[in-house]
């Protein structure tokens, strides 16, 4: 064989070799990225229902979702998530997905209910695209963890006016602090809020009997 058909049958080999390697790491990276985004869903579900999931690692959050967590679907074809304590039948709190425009990018979330069907469990937000400082505070503690024992629906089932006011503002079980320098985000989150309250009304006054 002569010297640059050598050198051209070499370089040829490498170039597939690379090839490979490079299709097998982007594969081998798309996998995990999609493992990491559905544990990421989990933890946040986790989270919504109201667990304190700060010193918990990522078997503890798989395992308390896989234990006491279901999904299933509404009538309409609504995700619906169901936390069941131990050794009972019945699920005593119910979450589902909330989502909605801030001021730069789409909020995606989830929201928790107590077993009355009416009162907020928790709250999380876990992709979005806000300002970090202001926005973004959306994400942290101190605003989701005001939601918990707030009302989203009245003794009849209907969504009630949830409101995310500004800061210092005259609270009720109704409304929630806004984040300074923020309001456009904080308008997102309630009209998101009212949205989705909406779309899930009549699925818990069924289930709830109303």
């Amino acid at each position: 064989m002569r010297e640059d058909t050598r050198t051209l049958v070499f370089a040829a080999i490498v170039c597939v070799t690379c090839s490979l390697l490079l299709s097998g790491t982007a594969a081998g990276l798309k996998n995990l990225q999609q493992a990491n985004e559905e544990f990421d869903v989990k933890r946040n579900i986790v989270k919504a229902f109201g667990i304190d999931i700060s010193s918990m690692d990522r078997p503890g959050i798989e395992a308390t979702y896989e234990k006491h967590i279901s999904e299933n679907k509404t009538s309409d074809d609504l995700p619906i998530f169901m936390w069941t304590e131990d050794g009972a039948s019945d699920p005593s709190k119910f979450a589902f997905p909330i989502s909605g425009k801030g001021l730069w990018s789409t909020l995606y979330g989830y929201l928790s209910l107590q077993g009355d069907m009416q009162t907020i469990a928790g709250i999380s937000f876990y992709k979005h695209g806000e300002t970090p400082g202001l926005g973004a505070e959306i994400e942290k503690p101190w605003f989701q963890k005001q939601f918990a024992g707030k009302k989203l629906y009245s003794d009849e089932g209907k969504p009630l006016d949830f409101q995310v006011l500004k800061p210092g503002a005259n609270l009720d079980e109704t409304s929630v602090d806004g984040i300074s320098g923020a309001t456009l985000t904080g308008k997102g989150v309630q009209a998101l809020i009212r949205k989705d309250a909406a779309d899930y009304a009549e699925y818990f006054k069924s289930i709830k009997g109303n």
